[in-house]
């Protein structure tokens, strides 16, 4: 590989070329850090490879630079209760005046799963401590969590942190999870408080940011750039996929070659597991539409599947908020996904 390449296929790593979601990092910003704010507590949503992480991170970074900020990254796999009092600590103990002698945190506390409820008490009661303490030297707490799922481990930690939020402790949470997996955690019985939570479903960037990117990155032509842009259709993966094969190998071989290159990378990464989480249904509508770029009728769609339009309904909306399908105008549908019907079309629709 070639030295210096300013992009990357790292997930949740934010690249060097990275394309800021202004109007979506501003909003949690200026609410966390708002003196009342209306909210502690963010959901980020959105397909695989949409930046998710990337945005959380971007947030987390810039919060970092603030001695008014304390930033702890959980593990959604861990006892999350007990990580965060074991993170908290570490993450406070360059603060003056937080731990009084003989305060301490037990190892044995910390481990892959849970060892009863005392641990659960002893581990809120440390971190009520700190958060006391905390809040007391006018400081805040931001929480991320990436990839959550409604589990128990979730239930716990997600309900004990309303009640902080409720002792009025400086605690911020955000956590990013597929649509499938937030749809599932804010309607969980236990934690319909989240349903008031603001959630950032995250769309494509915006073609233009793309083609001035590539234009000053490669420093090609306004046609190229935008013909490269277009490529993506918008979707952050994509843009730093063929960035990263475009930045490789532009010079050496034909744009159809990097595009089978750009098809292998986002199969890999990405589609496949998109398309394993899909239902059958949803697999049929997907090998029904045209291919990227062009809409159909939902009128049509649905009298070339026959099915009622009652019936597609249901499943278009799931199509869009998972990120997979658009509406571009009323009565139609499009893919999302770039070069998706392509990379697809050979894959078991009835699995």
């Amino acid at each position: 590989m070639k030295r210096d390449n300013p992009f990357t296929l790292t997930f949740g790593k934010q690249p060097i070329k990275y394309i800021n979601r202004y109007e979506s990092t501003d909003n949690i910003l200026s609410t966390f850090e708002a003196s009342n704010p209306i909210s502690q507590t963010y959901l980020i949503s959105g397909i695989r490879g949409s930046g998710k992480t990337v945005l959380m991170t971007s947030v987390a970074n810039q919060l970092r630079k603030s001695d008014d900020w304390v930033v702890v990254d959980l593990n959604a796999t861990q006892p999350l209760l007990q990580e965060f009092a074991m993170r908290l600590t570490d993450a406070s103990k360059h603060i003056p005046n937080i731990f009084e002698k003989g305060f301490e945190i037990s190892v044995a506390g910390f481990g892959l799963g849970y060892n009863g409820a005392m641990e659960d008490h002893d581990s809120v009661s440390k971190i009520e401590t700190i958060l006391a303490k905390l809040g007391k030297q006018h400081k805040k707490v931001l929480i991320t969590i990436d990839e959550a799922v409604a589990n128990e481990n979730m239930r716990v930690f997600a309900s004990q942190f309303q009640i902080f939020v409720r002792k009025d402790y400086p605690v911020f949470l955000i956590m990013t999870g597929l649509y499938e997996n937030i749809y599932e955690i804010q309607n969980d019985p236990v934690l319909t408080f989240l349903l008031r939570a603001p959630k950032i479903i995250l769309g494509p960037l915006g073609i233009n940011q793309i083609k001035n990117e590539y234009q000053d990155i490669f420093q090609i032509d306004d046609e190229t750039s935008r013909q490269l842009a277009n490529i993506t259709m918008g979707y952050a993966f994509a843009f730093q996929a063929l960035g990263m094969l475009y930045w490789e190998y532009r010079d050496e071989k034909p744009l159809d070659w990097i595009l089978r290159e750009l098809d292998g990378l986002l199969e890999d990464f990405v589609y496949q597991k998109i398309w394993t989480n899909l239902s059958p249904l949803e697999k049929q509508i997907i090998a029904a539409m045209p291919d990227q770029g062009a809409k159909i009728k939902v009128k049509e769609l649905c009298d070339k599947l026959e099915i009622k339009g009652t019936t597609f309904s249901k499943y278009r909306e799931r199509l869009i908020n998972k990120g997979v399908c658009t509406a571009p105008e009323y009565g139609y549908i499009a893919l999302s996904l770039p070069r998706f019907k392509n990379i697809t079309a050979s894959y078991d629709i009835e699995s």
